[in-house]
């Protein structure tokens, strides 16, 4: 993409209203415009990286075994009804009246629709287990919307349902989307630690918020050490196969949010070296809740003795769009955001240093060509910029890698490389760079 063709209206000022630095950030880089409260308008480079994120989150549902599906954003408040959790939700739920005077609602999550899907379509146990996923805007009426796409009121959210016969089957389903959450929040660039957490209006007994650990996080967390280097399950995981010592590595050792923290426990269990307590921030929440919902809404199957069976339930979570937030708020630096290859919006930035110069415009056009016809997702800065503000802005919206190709360099038949990462700066011949960027970028494309 050629920046004089694209839509960056980047800021220089940083917005009043915007407190934490991800809103800071995701504002002026031109990744977002607030439309209301809570409510964003996501702009071409926002929307490309949270069609990275979606991509990614995707795949790894189905490496898991989940199916997805795509359900409305507006349902019926009669399947509320029928899970009694209508009236129960409160005032995050946004009510809406349809001109035939029936009750609708702008859904903050799916258990009820799913639900209703699997009941009226499944009838025999010969058909279980299923995990049914969607990714699909919600919307939550928060009574104070803040920190941009953080606590927004409209996201973008991966929601995944299984439905199982029994309660070993759902702890199986359970232990896949785990597994699942530790590979797609590294893919993502970034290590989630699994902590006990509290289920909730989602209801149930067991349940994991998935956390990073940022210094401007939301809330306090708890932790053994040990799990930052915990490795995460690999590529060739057999989700088919028993997945629980992987999850007992995860969860044998202390970790809990603030909510869930029990400060003599924590200090029983953890020698005090290994003891972690640092800011951080959900970016996804798994429950099994079991007949929560198939009970109250008839959702059964026959087994195989001809009798009936309620079935067990369990609900996956992420955060899609919040996930773009929490990478800027684990990765930037006071030069802006640095995003991991698997979600930049572009991998590589061309800055041509004078546009318009013949010999520096044909070596820019040449790199490009080489780089896109690679596969590699470039933008290239042929604006007539001055040379500090085409940096700053490359900096500010986190592109990877950078090559500077001006004609001082060129006579010398060398450009300058730049890793936005602790922003090192090297030269090197320009027949050579093509190769060094593909070859770094195609190996840090999968980082899981």
């Amino acid at each position: 993409m050629h920046l004089t063709r694209y839509f960056l209206p980047v800021l220089r000022e940083t917005p009043k209203e915007a407190e934490i630095i991800s809103h800071q950030l995701m504002l002026r880089a031109a990744m977002i415009k607030q439309s209301s409260a809570g409510i964003y308008s996501w702009l071409p480079l926002g929307h490309k990286v949270l069609k990275k994120t979606e991509q990614i989150v995707r795949e790894e549902q189905n490496r898991a075994g989940a199916v997805e599906l795509l359900m409305p954003t507006i349902q019926s408040a009669d399947l509320w009804r029928e899970s009694k959790r209508y009236d129960a939700y409160g005032k995050e739920m946004l009510r809406i009246v349809d001109r035939h005077e029936r009750d609708m609602l702008f859904g903050p999550t799916a258990e009820e629709v799913v639900t209703a899907i699997f009941r009226d379509s499944i009838k025999s146990y010969k058909e279980l287990p299923k995990n049914l996923y969607n990714i699909q805007w919600k919307f939550r009426d928060e009574i104070r919307p803040r920190f941009g796409v953080m606590r927004g009121r409209e996201f973008l959210m991966k929601d995944a349902y299984s439905f199982d016969l029994t309660k070993a089957g759902a702890r199986a389903a359970y232990n896949r989307m785990f597994v699942a959450y530790l590979r797609t929040f590294a893919r993502l660039g970034m290590k989630s630690i699994p902590m006990a957490a509290d289920t909730g209006p989602i209801g149930g007994d067991l349940s994991h918020e998935f956390i990073i650990l940022a210094e401007t996080g939301e809330s306090q967390v708890f932790c053994h050490a040990d799990l930052i280097e915990t490795p995460i399950p690999g590529p060739d995981t057999d989700f088919d196969g028993d997945l629980e010592p992987i999850v007992k590595a995860w969860t044998s050792m202390y970790a809990a949010t603030e909510e869930m923290h029990e400060a003599d426990r924590f200090a029983a269990e953890v020698p005090g070296d290994k003891q972690l307590s640092a800011r951080g921030i959900e970016v996804g929440h798994i429950f099994y809740f079991g007949t929560k919902y198939s009970e109250p809404m008839g959702c059964r199957v026959q087994g195989p003795d001809g009798q009936m069976i309620t079935l067990e339930m369990g609900s996956y979570g992420v955060g899609v769009s919040r996930l773009a937030g929490a990478i800027v708020e684990a990765s930037h630096d006071e030069a802006g955001i640095i995003w991991p290859v698997p979600v930049a919006p572009f991998e590589v930035a061309i800055v041509n240093l004078k546009a318009g110069d013949k010999e520096t415009d044909r070596a820019c056009s040449d790199l490009y060509a080489k780089l896109t016809g690679a596969g590699i997702d470039v933008l290239y800065d042929d604006t007539d910029e001055r040379a500090g503000a085409k940096f700053a802005t490359m900096d500010l919206i986190g592109i990877p890698y950078q090559v500077i190709v001006g004609p001082k360099g060129l006579k010398a038949g060398e450009v300058e490389f730049k890793i936005r990462r602790g922003a090192e700066r090297q030269s090197m011949p320009l027949d050579a760079v093509a190769g060094v960027v593909i070859e770094r970028v195609v190996g840090e494309r999968v980082l899981a």
